[in-house]
Protein backbone atom coordinates (compact mmCIF):
# COMPACT_ATOMS: atom_id res chain seq x y z
CA UNK A 1 0.00 0.00 0.00
CA UNK A 2 1.54 3.23 -1.16
CA UNK A 3 -0.06 6.47 1.22
CA UNK A 4 0.36 10.00 -0.07
CA UNK A 5 0.21 12.78 2.02
CA UNK A 6 0.75 16.90 1.94
CA UNK A 7 0.52 19.92 3.42
CA UNK A 8 0.99 23.81 2.72
CA UNK A 9 3.38 25.66 4.40
CA UNK A 10 1.13 28.74 4.64
CA UNK A 11 1.99 29.58 8.50
CA UNK A 12 3.20 27.99 11.71
CA UNK A 13 1.33 24.34 11.84
CA UNK A 14 -1.15 24.35 15.17
CA UNK A 15 -2.98 21.20 16.90
CA UNK A 16 -5.86 21.22 14.19
CA UNK A 17 -3.36 20.12 11.70
CA UNK A 18 -1.44 17.88 14.29
CA UNK A 19 -4.31 16.19 14.82
CA UNK A 20 -6.21 16.28 11.27
CA UNK A 21 -2.77 14.93 8.80
CA UNK A 22 -0.12 15.01 11.33
CA UNK A 23 -0.80 12.48 13.89
CA UNK A 24 -2.24 10.28 10.97
CA UNK A 25 0.41 10.62 9.09
CA UNK A 26 2.68 9.10 11.27
CA UNK A 27 0.72 6.35 12.49
CA UNK A 28 0.35 5.49 8.39
CA UNK A 29 4.34 5.22 7.85
CA UNK A 30 3.79 2.27 9.93
CA UNK A 31 0.88 0.93 7.79
CA UNK A 32 2.54 0.74 3.66
CA UNK A 33 4.88 2.52 1.83
CA UNK A 34 4.61 6.45 3.09
CA UNK A 35 5.44 9.50 0.52
CA UNK A 36 4.60 13.17 2.40
CA UNK A 37 5.29 16.74 0.68
CA UNK A 38 5.68 20.34 1.68
CA UNK A 39 3.11 21.67 -0.73
CA UNK A 40 5.10 25.07 -1.78
CA UNK A 41 3.69 25.45 -5.31
CA UNK A 42 0.02 25.04 -3.50
CA UNK A 43 1.34 27.76 -0.61
CA UNK A 44 1.59 30.24 -3.74
CA UNK A 45 -2.01 30.76 -3.85
CA UNK A 46 -1.22 32.48 -0.35
CA UNK A 47 1.72 33.45 0.17
CA UNK A 48 3.84 35.73 -2.37
CA UNK A 49 6.43 36.98 -0.10
CA UNK A 50 9.75 34.47 -1.60
CA UNK A 51 11.51 34.66 1.47
CA UNK A 52 8.70 33.63 3.94
CA UNK A 53 7.57 30.89 1.49
CA UNK A 54 11.13 29.43 1.86
CA UNK A 55 11.66 29.92 5.95
CA UNK A 56 7.74 28.22 6.00
CA UNK A 57 8.87 25.74 3.82
CA UNK A 58 11.84 24.64 6.32
CA UNK A 59 9.60 25.04 9.56
CA UNK A 60 7.31 23.07 8.23
CA UNK A 61 10.06 20.36 7.78
CA UNK A 62 11.58 20.76 11.12
CA UNK A 63 8.06 20.28 12.69
CA UNK A 64 7.23 17.16 10.97
CA UNK A 65 10.45 15.46 11.85
CA UNK A 66 10.37 16.77 15.39
CA UNK A 67 6.74 15.11 15.44
CA UNK A 68 7.92 11.91 14.15
CA UNK A 69 8.33 11.45 10.99
CA UNK A 70 11.20 8.96 10.20
CA UNK A 71 13.14 9.58 7.12
CA UNK A 72 13.63 5.84 6.63
CA UNK A 73 10.00 5.00 6.54
CA UNK A 74 8.35 8.28 4.97
CA UNK A 75 10.19 9.70 1.46
CA UNK A 76 9.59 13.42 2.99
CA UNK A 77 10.16 16.15 -0.03
CA UNK A 78 9.03 19.78 -1.30
CA UNK A 79 6.89 19.77 -3.96
CA UNK A 80 9.09 22.31 -6.03
CA UNK A 81 11.81 19.23 -5.84
CA UNK A 82 9.67 17.04 -8.17
CA UNK A 83 8.40 18.98 -11.04
CA UNK A 84 6.65 16.35 -12.91
CA UNK A 85 3.95 16.53 -11.29
CA UNK A 86 3.63 20.54 -13.59
CA UNK A 87 3.78 18.61 -16.87
CA UNK A 88 1.25 15.79 -15.42
CA UNK A 89 -0.80 18.82 -13.64
CA UNK A 90 -1.21 20.15 -17.60
CA UNK A 91 -2.14 16.56 -19.14
CA UNK A 92 -4.72 16.26 -16.55
CA UNK A 93 -6.15 19.89 -16.88
CA UNK A 94 -6.62 19.27 -20.56
CA UNK A 95 -9.92 16.51 -19.33
CA UNK A 96 -11.14 18.66 -16.70
CA UNK A 97 -14.46 20.01 -16.99
CA UNK A 98 -14.94 23.56 -15.32
CA UNK A 99 -18.37 22.63 -13.75
CA UNK A 100 -16.24 20.19 -11.80
CA UNK A 101 -13.92 22.46 -10.66
CA UNK A 102 -16.54 25.26 -10.04
CA UNK A 103 -18.16 22.70 -7.53
CA UNK A 104 -14.97 22.54 -4.96
CA UNK A 105 -16.26 24.07 -2.21
CA UNK A 106 -12.67 24.71 -0.89
CA UNK A 107 -12.53 27.47 -3.49
CA UNK A 108 -15.96 28.62 -3.32
CA UNK A 109 -15.19 28.76 0.55
CA UNK A 110 -12.32 31.13 0.28
CA UNK A 111 -13.54 33.52 -2.41
CA UNK A 112 -16.39 34.08 -0.38
CA UNK A 113 -14.23 34.82 2.76
CA UNK A 114 -12.03 37.33 0.38
CA UNK A 115 -9.35 35.48 -1.07
CA UNK A 116 -8.53 36.38 -4.40
CA UNK A 117 -10.17 34.13 -7.41
CA UNK A 118 -6.93 33.47 -9.43
CA UNK A 119 -6.31 30.48 -11.41
CA UNK A 120 -3.85 28.97 -9.14
CA UNK A 121 -6.90 28.92 -6.67
CA UNK A 122 -9.32 27.46 -8.80
CA UNK A 123 -7.06 24.98 -10.31
CA UNK A 124 -5.72 23.65 -7.28
CA UNK A 125 -7.65 20.06 -7.32
CA UNK A 126 -5.74 19.66 -10.39
CA UNK A 127 -2.37 19.81 -9.27
CA UNK A 128 -3.72 18.07 -5.94
CA UNK A 129 -4.08 15.51 -8.56
CA UNK A 130 -0.96 15.68 -9.81
CA UNK A 131 0.77 15.11 -6.63
CA UNK A 132 -1.60 12.25 -5.83
CA UNK A 133 -0.96 10.24 -9.15
CA UNK A 134 2.03 11.29 -9.76
CA UNK A 135 3.33 8.53 -7.21
CA UNK A 136 0.78 6.39 -7.68
CA UNK A 137 -0.62 5.93 -4.39
CA UNK A 138 -3.17 4.14 -3.07
CA UNK A 139 -4.05 5.76 0.23
CA UNK A 140 -4.33 9.29 1.09
CA UNK A 141 -5.46 10.69 4.73
CA UNK A 142 -7.28 13.58 4.51
CA UNK A 143 -9.33 15.80 6.66
CA UNK A 144 -13.31 16.15 5.68
CA UNK A 145 -13.48 18.89 4.03
CA UNK A 146 -10.67 17.69 1.40
CA UNK A 147 -12.43 14.36 0.81
CA UNK A 148 -13.60 16.12 -2.44
CA UNK A 149 -10.32 17.12 -3.90
CA UNK A 150 -9.45 13.16 -3.13
CA UNK A 151 -12.68 12.54 -5.02
CA UNK A 152 -11.94 14.95 -8.52
CA UNK A 153 -8.77 13.19 -8.40
CA UNK A 154 -10.23 9.99 -8.68
CA UNK A 155 -12.63 11.23 -11.52
CA UNK A 156 -10.05 12.94 -13.33
CA UNK A 157 -7.90 9.75 -13.24
CA UNK A 158 -10.64 7.33 -14.18
CA UNK A 159 -11.04 9.78 -17.31
CA UNK A 160 -8.11 10.26 -18.21
CA UNK A 161 -7.77 6.06 -18.14
CA UNK A 162 -11.27 5.94 -19.94
CA UNK A 163 -9.93 7.89 -22.98
CA UNK A 164 -5.80 6.78 -23.01
CA UNK A 165 -5.79 3.65 -21.41
CA UNK A 166 -4.84 2.49 -18.09
CA UNK A 167 -1.95 4.47 -16.77
CA UNK A 168 -3.04 5.79 -13.04
CA UNK A 169 -3.79 4.22 -9.46
CA UNK A 170 -7.34 5.15 -8.29
CA UNK A 171 -7.09 6.53 -5.18
CA UNK A 172 -8.81 5.80 -1.95
CA UNK A 173 -9.18 8.71 0.96
CA UNK A 174 -8.62 7.91 4.32
CA UNK A 175 -10.58 9.85 6.46
CA UNK A 176 -9.91 9.76 10.60
CA UNK A 177 -13.57 9.27 11.91
CA UNK A 178 -12.57 9.29 15.55
CA UNK A 179 -10.92 13.18 15.03
CA UNK A 180 -13.39 16.10 15.32
CA UNK A 181 -13.42 18.71 13.84
CA UNK A 182 -10.61 21.20 16.10
CA UNK A 183 -12.05 24.57 17.55
CA UNK A 184 -10.00 27.56 17.45
CA UNK A 185 -9.78 30.18 20.27
CA UNK A 186 -12.55 32.17 18.81
CA UNK A 187 -15.16 28.62 18.45
CA UNK A 188 -14.67 28.34 14.60
CA UNK A 189 -12.51 25.49 13.06
CA UNK A 190 -9.35 25.64 13.70
CA UNK A 191 -7.35 27.21 10.60
CA UNK A 192 -4.84 29.68 9.98
CA UNK A 193 -6.67 31.49 7.62
CA UNK A 194 -9.05 32.30 10.74
CA UNK A 195 -6.16 33.83 12.45
CA UNK A 196 -7.55 31.51 15.56
CA UNK A 197 -4.90 28.83 16.09
CA UNK A 198 -2.91 27.16 18.96
CA UNK A 199 0.60 26.58 17.25
CA UNK A 200 2.23 22.90 18.00
CA UNK A 201 5.43 24.58 18.69
CA UNK A 202 4.32 27.94 20.21
CA UNK A 203 5.16 27.94 24.52
CA UNK A 204 5.67 29.70 27.74
CA UNK A 205 4.12 33.16 28.10
CA UNK A 206 2.59 33.09 24.58
CA UNK A 207 1.21 30.12 24.37
CA UNK A 208 -0.90 30.32 28.16
CA UNK A 209 -1.89 34.13 26.57
CA UNK A 210 -3.12 32.09 23.93
CA UNK A 211 -5.29 29.50 25.66
CA UNK A 212 -6.64 32.05 28.02
CA UNK A 213 -8.43 33.73 25.03
CA UNK A 214 -10.38 30.71 24.21
CA UNK A 215 -13.69 31.64 23.68
CA UNK A 216 -16.34 30.45 26.77
CA UNK A 217 -20.11 30.95 27.58
CA UNK A 218 -20.76 33.60 30.51
CA UNK A 219 -21.20 31.33 33.67
CA UNK A 220 -20.11 32.39 36.60
CA UNK A 221 -18.15 30.42 38.81
CA UNK A 222 -20.38 28.49 40.98
CA UNK A 223 -22.42 27.37 37.84
CA UNK A 224 -22.84 24.07 36.85
CA UNK A 225 -21.51 24.13 33.22
CA UNK A 226 -21.91 21.84 30.15
CA UNK A 227 -18.53 20.18 29.16
CA UNK A 228 -20.21 19.10 25.65
CA UNK A 229 -20.08 22.75 24.54
CA UNK A 230 -17.17 23.80 25.52
CA UNK A 231 -14.41 24.59 23.29
CA UNK A 232 -12.03 24.20 26.05
CA UNK A 233 -13.17 20.77 27.03
CA UNK A 234 -13.04 19.93 23.26
CA UNK A 235 -9.85 20.83 22.67
CA UNK A 236 -8.37 18.66 26.54
CA UNK A 237 -10.21 15.65 24.83
CA UNK A 238 -7.82 15.57 22.55
CA UNK A 239 -4.94 14.90 25.24
CA UNK A 240 -6.56 13.85 27.92
CA UNK A 241 -7.05 9.76 28.68
CA UNK A 242 -10.70 8.70 28.75
CA UNK A 243 -10.35 9.14 32.82
CA UNK A 244 -9.43 12.34 32.98
CA UNK A 245 -11.92 13.13 30.95
CA UNK A 246 -14.50 12.23 32.56
CA UNK A 247 -12.74 13.43 35.47
CA UNK A 248 -13.09 17.34 33.78
CA UNK A 249 -16.46 16.33 33.02
CA UNK A 250 -17.09 16.36 36.29
CA UNK A 251 -16.06 19.53 37.63
CA UNK A 252 -18.07 20.99 34.73
CA UNK A 253 -21.08 19.82 35.49
CA UNK A 254 -20.75 20.25 39.61
CA UNK A 255 -20.02 24.09 39.59
CA UNK A 256 -17.21 25.74 41.22
CA UNK A 257 -14.84 25.94 38.84
CA UNK A 258 -13.82 28.35 36.79
CA UNK A 259 -12.88 28.11 32.84
CA UNK A 260 -9.80 29.29 33.77
CA UNK A 261 -9.20 26.32 35.78
CA UNK A 262 -9.89 23.88 32.45
CA UNK A 263 -7.84 25.95 30.31
CA UNK A 264 -4.65 25.26 33.04
CA UNK A 265 -5.18 21.88 33.05
CA UNK A 266 -5.11 22.38 28.63
CA UNK A 267 -1.99 24.02 29.02
CA UNK A 268 -0.42 21.25 31.08
CA UNK A 269 -1.64 18.90 28.42
CA UNK A 270 -0.30 20.50 25.69
CA UNK A 271 3.19 21.36 27.44
CA UNK A 272 3.23 17.52 28.60
CA UNK A 273 2.25 16.51 25.08
CA UNK A 274 4.63 18.79 23.03
CA UNK A 275 7.49 18.71 25.36
CA UNK A 276 9.71 16.31 23.80
CA UNK A 277 8.64 17.41 20.11
CA UNK A 278 9.76 21.08 20.88
CA UNK A 279 13.12 19.86 22.30
CA UNK A 280 13.63 17.95 19.15
CA UNK A 281 13.09 20.71 17.11
CA UNK A 282 15.31 22.75 18.55
CA UNK A 283 18.08 19.99 18.13
CA UNK A 284 17.05 19.42 14.62
CA UNK A 285 17.22 23.42 13.79
CA UNK A 286 20.67 23.20 14.47
CA UNK A 287 21.42 20.85 12.05
CA UNK A 288 19.86 22.07 8.67
CA UNK A 289 22.21 20.37 6.59
CA UNK A 290 20.65 17.25 7.60
CA UNK A 291 16.98 18.84 6.96
CA UNK A 292 18.38 19.56 3.13
CA UNK A 293 19.45 15.91 2.70
CA UNK A 294 16.51 14.34 3.77
CA UNK A 295 14.30 16.84 1.58
CA UNK A 296 16.86 15.88 -1.62
CA UNK A 297 16.67 11.89 -0.70
CA UNK A 298 12.91 11.83 -0.49
CA UNK A 299 12.60 13.74 -3.50
CA UNK A 300 14.92 11.36 -5.74
CA UNK A 301 12.64 8.88 -4.48
CA UNK A 302 9.57 10.41 -5.42
CA UNK A 303 10.73 11.17 -8.36
CA UNK A 304 11.68 8.01 -9.41
CA UNK A 305 8.16 7.16 -9.91
CA UNK A 306 6.61 10.44 -11.15
CA UNK A 307 9.05 10.21 -14.13
CA UNK A 308 8.05 6.66 -14.58
CA UNK A 309 4.52 7.53 -14.26
CA UNK A 310 5.16 10.93 -16.28
CA UNK A 311 6.09 8.61 -19.40
CA UNK A 312 3.96 6.57 -19.42
CA UNK A 313 1.05 9.19 -19.55
CA UNK A 314 3.34 10.99 -22.35
CA UNK A 315 3.09 8.14 -24.07
CA UNK A 316 -0.49 7.73 -23.70
CA UNK A 317 -1.70 10.99 -25.04
CA UNK A 318 0.98 10.76 -28.25
CA UNK A 319 3.27 13.17 -26.85
CA UNK A 320 6.04 10.47 -27.55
Amino acid sequence: MRILSGIQPSGKLHIGNYFGMMKPAIELQEQGEAYLFIANYHAMTTVQDPAALRSMTMDVALDFLACGIDPNKTAFYRQSDVPEVHELAWLLSTLTPMGLLERCHSYKDKVAKGMAASHGLFAYPVLMAADILAVNSNVVPVGRDQKQHVEVTRDLAIRFNNAFGEVFTIPEPSIREDVAVVPGVDGQKMSKSYGNTLEIFNEGKPLKKRVMKILTDSKELEDAKDPDTCNVYALYTLFASAEEQAELAECYRAGGMGYGHAKTALLEKMNEHFGPMREKRTELSADMDYVNDVLRQGAEKASVLARETLKNARQAVGLE
